[in-house]
């Protein structure tokens, strides 16, 4: 049985739907269904429309659906991708958490496999502190975590952070770093596999 992987990004200025689009990708290439999904801006459009790079970017993300709970109830895999906000996921993307509730009680987000990528502004901006808040909430849905490990040298090469990838926002995405998002998505993908058996 092939996974249907479930990708929840937000972003800000770019980053982290470019990462996205490099895990479905490669999801994809590993056989993966994939439903490539945005959340919802929370933010007042007068804010975002006072930055030329936000706005920019909010325009460029009307290519992409907006995430619903059902597309969480369709997956047997998820991939959540936010950036660092004060060390946490940011509003947005809690947001969209919090409209899973009916999902959890039914029990529809459990037993699936699911894993997380991060950016923030340095390496000591909660990169890791944010993917381990996204895996106590998976924890709490009883999903079947998937980071990556030390399970290829790549996770070496951008940073050693074994929770998942992590990435400088505002940094060009190296070869390394498409080459980690690769391996966390296929893992993904494939433990999604061996769980639905």
């Amino acid at each position: 049985m092939s996974a249907k992987l479930t990708i929840v990004f937000y972003s800000t200025y770019g980053t982290n739907r470019a990462v996205a689009e490099i895990a479905a990708e490669a999801a994809r290439a590993a056989g993966a269904e994939v439903r490539l999904r945005r959340v919802p801006e929370t933010a007042p459009q007068e804010v975002i429309d006072g930055q030329e790079p936000w706005k920019a970017e909010q325009k460029r993300q009307t290519a992409f659906e907006v995430a619903t709970p059902g597309d969480m109830d369709w997956a047997s895999a998820y991939l959540v991708i936010s950036p660092t906000r004060f060390g946490t996921v940011t509003s947005q993307m809690r947001a969209f958490i919090d409209t899973l509730g009916g999902l959890w009680g039914e029990g529809k987000l459990a037993n699936k496999a699911a894993s997380a990528m991060t950016s923030a502004q340095n390496r000591n901006g909660g990169q890791e502190s944010t993917l381990l808040g996204l895996y106590t909430t998976f924890m709490h849905w009883g999903a079947v975590i998937v980071a990556p490990g030390y399970t290829d040298p790549v996770v070496f090469e951008t940073g050693g952070n074994p929770y998942g990838f992590s990435h400088d926002a505002g940094t060009e995405l190296t070869d390394a770093d498409k080459a980690h998002i690769r391996h966390q998505a296929t893992r993904l993908v494939e433990m999604a596999g061996r769980i639905a058996g």
